[in-house]
């Protein structure tokens, strides 16, 4: 690649510490949305070292995963060495106007990957170019307007910048966000960003935390985490 993705320095890291745990709220509202993708030409575009392509693939979806970490793709690659998926892995920049260029896919879902994207537009640019007339694209992102929950859990934005304030940022933290930062954007921002791209809203879910989650919080106190969304390309 032309520059090095923040993930190849933390690949072992990241995948010690995911491996192919979906048990998540966010990944159980994903999968529910995508809902029967038996047959169906999927592509997983940020799909770091496989763990949701390999799902897919399991359920019966012809699946191609994109990602700009080598390091994450080599990981994927040899998971799919060990138990053939028939997955396709891609190298490639998910903003880029030549990623999968005359490609079409019935599905694209992205799984905690458009903060990451620094170029959000570009993003769902190629999500609108690559899927086909009528076909889905779903995507599940840390709640813009989650306020954090410790050091472990830091808000969606930097503190003392504020929910209004957009741009990258890196958090004071050893976890990933501490290592890798990301990208705060408001809810409209999103939003609007699948308009302009020709995408019209269809589902939308905010799960409800579990687990550690809960033990942090009083029930009474609970905000949300996870936003998680379902649209369609007009036929």
């Amino acid at each position: 690649m032309a520059r090095t993705a923040r993930y190849d320095a933390i690949a072992d890291l990241y995948d010690d510490a995911v491996g192919d745990d979906l048990g998540d709220p966010a990944a159980a509202a994903l999968l529910e949305l995508l809902s029967d993708v038996r047959g169906v030409r999927l592509l997983d575009l940020g799909c770091g070292q496989g763990r949701l392509s390999r799902e897919l693939a399991r359920r019966g979806a012809a699946v191609t995963g994109v990602d700009i970490s080598t390091a994450l793709l080599a990981k994927a690659r040899a998971a799919e060495e060990i138990e053939p998926l028939g997955i396709d892995y891609v190298e490639a920049d998910a903003t880029s106007g030549d990623t999968l260029a005359g490609e079409r896919f019935d599905v694209v879902v992205c799984h905690f990957s458009l903060s990451d994207m620094d170029d959000l537009s570009a993003g769902i640019a190629t999500v609108a170019r690559v899927l086909a007339p009528g076909g889905s694209f779903a995507f599940s992102i840390l709640h813009p307007c989650f306020p954090g929950w410790g050091d472990d859990a830091p808000s969606s934005w930097p503190v003392g910048r504020g929910y209004f304030t957009e741009g990258w940022w890196l958090a004071a933290n050893t976890g990933f966000r501490g290592r890798v930062g990301a990208n705060h954007r408001l809810l409209s921002t999103y939003l609007n960003a699948l308009v302009e791209h020709g995408l019209a809203l269809e589902r939308v879910a905010e799960p409800i935390p579990v687990g550690e989650w809960l033990d942090a919080k009083p029930s009474a106190d609970l905000v949300p985490v996870f936003l998680v969304v379902r649209c369609r390309r007009a036929p």
